[in-house]
């Protein structure tokens, strides 16, 4: 599987939202959900602010989707992020989203937004 060329992770890790759409069983796109994208290494990742509860919940249905964000519209699958990431997501997050004010951050670096931490793998 091809990973994400470096102009993608550039233009991508560069926007502050991206817009994702999980697929139904079958095929069809949900509608699209907006949030905060972060680029660790090589990969981009998003975090849940509810948890597993939500929207994450649609990821699990096929663990396919289709992403939107700096012009760029992919098809990704949807891949649990390694537990050994968390802290370099949180200071990703932190050092690009660290001028909004403390209880909006927060939001996605709680227990609960960590544990539900999603790997965007384009397919």
């Amino acid at each position: 599987m091809a990973g994400w060329t470096d102009d993608e992770l550039a233009r991508i890790g560069a926007e502050d939202e991206l817009d994702l759409a999980s697929e139904r069983d079958d095929g069809t796109l949900r509608d699209p959900v907006t949030m905060w994208v972060v680029r660790a290494g090589d990969d981009l990742y998003v975090r849940p602010i509810r948890g597993r509860d939500g929207w994450f919940r649609g990821t699990r249905t096929r663990h396919e989707g289709h992403i939107r964000s700096a012009g760029i519209d992919k098809d990704v699958t949807f891949a649990d992020a390694d537990p050994a990431v968390a802290d370099d997501l949180d200071a990703a997050y932190r050092a690009k989203y660290g001028e909004y004010p403390p209880n909006i951050l927060d939001t996605v670096l709680s227990a609960q937004a960590r544990a539900a931490a999603i790997r965007l793998v384009p397919r």
